[in-house]
């Protein structure tokens, strides 16, 4: 190891150490980040209602653990869609990656698959789909469809050739989401120079030299590269607008369609509904993933863990994925115990890519990891198919109902405190 390659090792783990779960990466991207960056993967849509519900909503539900239960080995190791999982999350799929952290969409890629989660590659990223493709079952693809049947069936088919073997269709994102709050914080899509962003960049030193100028040096101005079969914009542009108007027109039958088309695994993720959710069973889809996105189209959407266990009565046997909002070990257990089969968790993953790079993902992953092995043990199970419904009780605004009433959380009451969203601002100090 070279000295600065030593000098910038020591830098990382100096960060890294004050960090003790997944909440404290989101502050120290804000201070390492420009603030149009960190506004983009921090920012929720509009008001910020769907973020903060996706929180308050574990709120619905407090554990009921049992002692005097042998738990000196737990192992969280599971089963997806037919692959061995070290643990019961993955990594959900996050756009402009290259923009937050050098390479972010390789260092989240390489983390997963040696911890043994996956990790779903975005199809807004800015690193063209063959460098991950065919690295292994551990590395997913997430599409945007683009319109037309001739556009589809290119995209699916490059996916393919590239070497994924699992699809993931995202399905929330028939018009863009309204982007006030990014302007507000000076972040577009692309982004538009001006002399305040070259200012925020320049007080970023940090993510200047060793994020954005590195990657120009080495691999040259990112490019929107996998929306559609051919590549897409620039991600610094002072004219061009990235339009996803085409998706409006997208349908089930569309669906049917890729489904005709695609061999491997096809997953569809943003279902909310319970009858979308049976219409894509009986489509033939391998799986669902229950998620508004984190909160960043429709403000107001329904929370994916509220929705779950509607889902879930809907499907059966289908496997039924959630994302949105996770950030602890306990938030993990509740939508396992609700019936969910596995968690994807995102921001906490962009926010340790930026601060951190490979060892940061890395650090986020131990981190979890652990909390989920602790939480097991303090619930009194050694093995994730010991956990079940009846490990949670529902709670209301006035306190716990109590073990004496036995209650159904898929008909609990939810929760009636709100904490306002705070939309990062670009002058917030």
């Amino acid at each position: 190891m070279s000295i600065s390659a030593r000098a910038r090792h020591a830098w990382v783990k100096r960060r890294l150490a004050p960090l003790y779960n997944l909440h404290d990466f989101e502050a120290a991207a804000r201070r390492y980040l420009p603030r149009a960056i960190f506004a983009y993967i921090a920012g929720a849509a509009e008001d910020g209602h769907s973020f903060q519900a996706n929180r308050d909503a574990f709120d619905d539900y407090g554990f009921v653990p049992r002692v005097l239960v042998d738990v000196s080995r737990v192992d969280q190791t599971t089963t997806l869609l037919g692959l061995p999982m070290a643990s019961p999350f993955g990594i959900a799929p996050m756009g402009l990656g290259a923009l937050w952290a050098y390479r972010a969409d390789v260092v989240l890629a390489e983390a997963a698959r040696a911890a043994g989660i996956p990790m779903i590659m975005s199809g807004s990223s800015l690193i063209r789909m063959e460098t991950l493709g065919g690295s292994g079952e551990s590395t997913w693809f997430q599409a945007y469809l683009p319109a037309g049947r001739e556009g589809i069936q290119a995209l699916v088919s490059r996916v393919q050739a590239a070497g994924f073997t699992t699809l993931v269709i995202t399905l929330d994102t028939p018009v863009a989401t309204n982007p006030d709050n990014r302007r507000r914080a000076g972040f577009s899509s692309p982004l538009k120079p001006s002399l305040g962003l070259a200012w925020d960049g320049l007080s970023h030193p940090g993510w200047l030299f060793g994020t954005f100028l590195r990657t120009l040096a080495r691999h040259g101005m990112p490019h929107f590269e996998n929306n559609y079969a051919s590549r897409g914009a620039p991600i610094f542009s002072p004219r061009v607008n990235r339009d996803i108007s085409d998706r409006g027109h997208l349908n089930w039958d569309d669906l049917a369609f890729i489904r005709q088309h695609w061999p491997g695994r096809l997953v569809l993720k943003s279902v909310l509904h319970p009858a979308d959710a049976a219409r894509a069973k009986a489509l033939g889809m391998d799986a669902l993933i229950v998620s508004n996105h984190g909160g960043r189209q429709l403000d107001g959407a329904l929370s994916p863990l509220r929705a779950l266990p509607g889902i879930i009565a809907a499907v059966g046997d289908l496997p039924v994925m959630i994302d949105s909002g996770f950030r602890r070990g306990t938030d993990v257990l509740k939508a396992l115990a609700l019936g969910a089969r596995f968690v994807f968790i995102g921001r906490p993953f962009a926010y340790a890519a930026a601060v951190g790079g490979a060892p940061g993902v890395t650090h986020a992953i131990d981190l979890m990891a652990a909390e989920i092995r602790r939480d097991m043990a303090l619930l009194g199970i050694t093995r994730l198919d010991q956990l079940h419904k009846d490990h949670l009780v529902a709670l209301t605004a006035l306190g716990e109902r109590g073990l004496a009433q036995p209650i159904d959380p898929a008909t609990c009451d939810p929760p009636t405190h709100h904490t306002p969203y705070r939309q990062p601002q670009r002058n917030e100090p």
